[in-house]
């Protein structure tokens, strides 16, 4: 039974003669009549746009998300398209849903976010390779020639190129070129180090031990720095065990109140 939408083609063999259907649906009011051929318009055109999803295949994404992405701009073109306007249906779904997919790579395929105007430079830098390497040949396009054939400047290609490494990401589990022992860049990354924070506590206390008294700051340095016991500083000082605990916590607790002082007034 043929469809009310028609079995005629245009340009291509996904491209049926919809244009009384879609004369039909602008003069429709709002309800269930007027959403019957909606849908009988983008089923019809379907074919089409799974065709444009195809050109997008080697990318990076599933044909199933890009054909999704696609219908999804068919169904954006059916309820923006005005027949009035005398334009054909297929001239004004092509580029709405081509300009759907390119959108769903720029905003969703990009491991980091780049701004648009840096996206665009990758894809006039990466068309403009492509074209110089039927002609250039046993050799990569200089970036001078990639300027003057895209019409952009030097600077501009080389913002471009680095752009291009920024669509996807090397994963972590990766090995690490040249490596024959299984290293992955995971194992090259750093961590954090904890000699940071001793750095960060050392200039802290630093002016600080320089205000105490001196019996006390040699204290302190035969404690913490020398490695003494208490009882071997008394000895040395002629002092009382007793007496260089009291000395150590005395200076101790002096020097960390002002630090915390000093960091409680920033």
């Amino acid at each position: 039974m043929p469809s009310r939408t028609g079995a005629k083609t245009h340009s291509h063999h996904d491209a049926p003669d919809t244009a009384d259907a879609f004369r039909r649906l602008a003069g429709l009011p709002e309800g269930p009549e007027r959403d019957a051929l909606r849908d009988e318009l983008v089923r019809a055109w379907l074919p089409m746009a799974h065709r444009l999803a195809g050109r997008f295949r080697s990318r990076g994404e599933s044909y199933d998300d890009l054909c999704q992405v696609a219908a999804l701009g068919l169904v954006k073109a059916v309820d923006r398209y005005d027949p009035d306007l005398g334009n054909a249906f297929e001239s004004y779904a092509v580029p709405t849903v081509t300009g759907e997919i390119k959108r769903h790579f720029r905003d969703h395929m990009w491991t980091l976010h780049v701004p648009r105007r840096v996206q665009e430079l990758r894809n006039r830098v990466r068309h403009a390779s492509q074209d110089l390497s039927q002609t250039v040949l046993g050799r990569n396009p200089t970036v001078a020639e990639i300027a003057e054939c895209a019409g952009l400047t030097e600077d501009e290609v080389r913002t471009g190129q680095s752009a291009a490494e920024s669509f996807s990401a090397l994963s972590l589990d990766a090995r690490m070129s040249g490596s024959d022992d299984g290293w992955s860049l995971g194992d090259a990354l750093g961590g954090p180090d904890p000699a940071l924070d001793t750095v960060v506590d050392r200039e802290a206390v630093k002016d600080r031990l320089a205000e105490l008294p001196e019996r006390e700051r040699a204290i302190l340095y035969m404690r913490f720095f020398d490695d003494m016991t208490q009882n071997s500083i008394a000895q040395e000082l002629g002092l009382s065990q007793m007496h260089v605990s009291r000395l150590i916590s005395r200076s101790c607790g002096r020097v960390r109140d002002q630090v915390m002082g000093d960091t409680g007034e920033e």
